[in-house]
């Protein structure tokens, strides 16, 4: 099996949005966070909402400055990226280990489905971000895309922590009411009935 390196030219790229860099990004990674996560997920819904996730973020940190300051550890830093993003959504204590056997195992493979996905994935959500209320859409992006800190949000909006979570718990339901509103009539039911 042939591992991947990863350099500063590299990255620069994913930067700077060239789409077949983008592409291979999305594709080895996209394989290597389904083995990560198909032991500790149940549902395929659930490692889908994880992936996505993961990149949103590392694609959000990839758009700070100082956000990748070791471009040969990028691998790594996806790594961690899915490690954190599970450890939140399922509320796992910090030192519960996450990794396993399949971590390290890099496939090098093109899934061009998983790529076209994930586009319209990400146009998907800029489009319902854009509709939501200003607060909603702010409170999102500074949370969850540019992953400020919190207290720093508090601060800005001149809230606690307590009163922090219902507004960011407002926000992620209005943005869950208009993805639901976007879906076909029977997605849309059977996703209400999940959740």
């Amino acid at each position: 099996m042939q591992f991947e390196t990863f350099d500063s030219a590299y990255v620069e790229r994913l930067r700077s949005g060239d789409f077949p860099t983008q592409e291979h990004f999305v594709a080895y990674f996209s394989r290597l966070i389904h083995l990560k996560l198909r032991s500790r997920l149940r549902s395929p819904q659930d490692i889908e909402d994880v992936r996505q996730e993961t990149f949103v973020r590392v694609f959000a940190a990839l758009g700070k400055e100082q956000g990748i300051r070791e471009p040969e550890r990028i691998g790594a830093f996806v790594n961690a990226v899915c490690a954190n993003v599970l450890r939140e959504r399922y509320r796992l204590p910090s030192g519960e280990p996450i990794e396993d056997g399949h971590a390290e195992i890099p496939d090098k493979g093109v899934d061009m489905i998983d790529v076209i996905a994930f586009k319209q994935t990400q146009e998907k959500v800029r489009g319902i971000l854009d509709e939501l209320p200003e607060r909603d859409r702010r409170i999102i992006q500074e949370i969850f895309l540019e992953e400020r800190d919190k207290d720093a949000v508090c601060r800005d909006y001149g809230v606690n922590r307590d009163y922090l979570r219902v507004l960011l718990h407002r926000a992620k339901k209005a943005f869950k009411s208009h993805y639901l509103s976007k879906l076909p009539a029977n997605a849309a039911a059977s996703s209400r009935q999940a959740g």
